[in-house]
């Protein structure tokens, strides 16, 4: 049985996956919090080949939450596409 929290999670998944590309930040962000949430604290060995950098800046961004209850990461996840999509709809100046 899914709670509401779940039913809105995977909601806002998939309005992330098909967002345009973000800053490489956001994404990060987005990622960790989805990773946290769905997979719970960062599990194997932190990528150390200086060929894979941008494995090593996903397990970083993933392991600066470590500790972090699965409920609220999904909370976060959802603000986070929230606060992007919002960014997406302001008219540029």
């Amino acid at each position: 049985m899914h709670s509401d929290l779940d039913i809105e999670f995977e909601k806002y998944v998939k309005i992330g996956n098909n967002m345009p590309p973000q800053a490489a930040d956001d994404m990060l962000i987005a990622y960790a919090f989805y990773k946290q949430a769905t997979v719970g604290d960062v599990q194997g060995d932190r990528p150390t080949e200086s060929s894979n950098v941008v494995q090593t800046f996903k397990f970083d961004a993933w392991r600066r939450l470590e500790g972090m209850p699965m409920e609220e990461a999904k909370k976060r996840y959802i603000q986070t596409i929230i606060e992007l999509e919002a960014r997406l709809k302001k008219p540029k100046a």
